[in-house]
C-alpha cells in the first residue's frame, strides 16, 4: 500500500484543474475498460469444494478461534 499512499499524496498536492483533468481520465478509462465479468473467486462455489471442513473432526478444532489464537501467539509473541 505505500504506492497508494505516494499517489495520494502526488494526487492532493496537483493543483485543481489537474486533479479534475485527472479524474477525467479515470472515467474515461472505466468507461473503456468496464468489468466486463465476475472475478473467479466471486463465482467459486467454496462451499461444495472437498477440502472445505477437513479439520472439523480434530478436537483442537472445535474451538477454532482459541486455536488460531494460540497459533499466532506462538509465531508472533507480543
Amino acid at each position: 500500500m505505500p504506492k497508494l499512499n505516494k499517489l495520494s499524496e502526488d494526487i492532493a498536492a496537483l493543483p485543481p484543474e489537474a486533479q479534475q483533468l485527472l479524474c477525467d481520465f479515470v472515467a474515461l478509462l472505466k468507461h473503456r475498460y468496464p468489468l466486463s465479468s465476475p472475478t473467479p473467486s466471486d463465482t467459486f462455489d467454496w462451499e461444495n469444494e472437498p477440502f472445505v471442513g477437513m479439520w472439523s473432526d480434530r478436537p483442537e478444532m472445535q474451538d477454532s478461534t482459541t486455536w488460531v489464537q494460540q497459533v499466532r501467539h506462538q509465531h508472533w509473541p507480543s
